[in-house]
């Protein structure tokens, strides 16, 4: 069955002025002209979006959406309606969020972290009810596999986050570097899954591929200025601005360069040594 709100890769019917047409079961979607490749032809195969258009028909596109159903996005707010706020999720036709899939009440311009999902009629919609679509507890994640996490919202604890658009997790404030924003989407590690099933997240790998990795961020500034102000005294804090590293990382990937002979220690800091 086609549903409107993810990608489908459907047949080409026949293309006249108006666009090309799609083989969608019973039906046929058009493409627009405007948005067929060049080199389009019939029998051939395309990726399009499904979406409703204010007819509530489907219609296709090649646009590409921030989410698609089941999917997280922060949006914003573009208008206020009778039965809810209309988020603008990239495709030209905006996404309503209806007034009881709002965590709280959304106001025009700004921004929400939102799931996309099907409505009874099987039409897209947003919620910002983040919670009642994660699992919090752990089912098939590993201590040290790599995940796509989501940043959901900072508390004093750190950062809550969404991980693989399934789990809800957590970033230590002592892992988490101070450049990240709500809804920014970035690749993680799990550090840790806590006897009551429960995700702890960090950036960068633990262990000695951790440890690696550390030394190859630390080399990569050094070789960008030669020479890096940070030492075994400098606060976490600067280390973390500056490289995005805990202070432990930090000086775990100074000891391997100093090691293998590709840099010198000095109370200002770091220096490059030349090949």
């Amino acid at each position: 069955m086609i549903t409107a709100g993810n990608f489908q890769k459907l047949r080409i019917l026949r293309i006249d002025h108006s666009g090309a047409w799609l083989e969608a079961e019973e039906q046929e979607l058009l493409l627009p002209r405007k948005e067929c490749p060049a080199e389009i032809a019939p029998g051939g195969e395309v990726e399009v979006f499904i979406y409703v258009d204010r007819n509530q028909q489907l219609l296709a596109t090649r646009k590409r959406p921030a989410a698609q159903v089941g999917e997280f996005a922060l949006l914003q707010v573009t208008s206020i309606g009778p039965h809810g706020a209309f988020l603008d999720w990239g495709i030209g036709k905006d996404l309503l969020a209806p007034f009881a899939e709002q965590a709280q009440k959304m106001l025009e311009g700004r921004r929400y972290l939102v799931r996309v999902l099907h409505d009874k009629q099987q039409r897209p919609i947003a919620s910002s009810k983040i919670d009642k679509f994660l699992l919090s507890e752990n089912r098939d994640l590993s201590q040290g596999e790599e995940v796509e996490i989501i940043i959901w919202a900072f508390t004093d604890l750190g950062a809550k986050v969404i991980i693989n658009n399934t789990y809800e997790g957590l970033i230590y404030q002592t892992d988490l570097p101070p450049h990240l924003k709500k809804g920014e989407k970035v690749s993680g590690y799990v550090a840790r899954i806590r006897e009551d099933g429960k995700i702890d997240i960090v950036l960068h790998r633990t262990g000695s591929a951790g440890r690696e990795d550390a030394r190859d961020i630390v080399l990569a500034a050094l070789e960008s200025g030669g020479f890096l102000p940070l030492h075994d005294q400098s606060p976490p804090e600067l280390i973390r601005s500056r490289l995005g590293l805990s202070k432990k990382a930090f000086k775990k990937a100074i000891g391997i360069l100093y090691k293998e002979g590709l840099v010198d220690l000095t109370h200002q800091g770091v220096k490059l040594l030349k090949k």
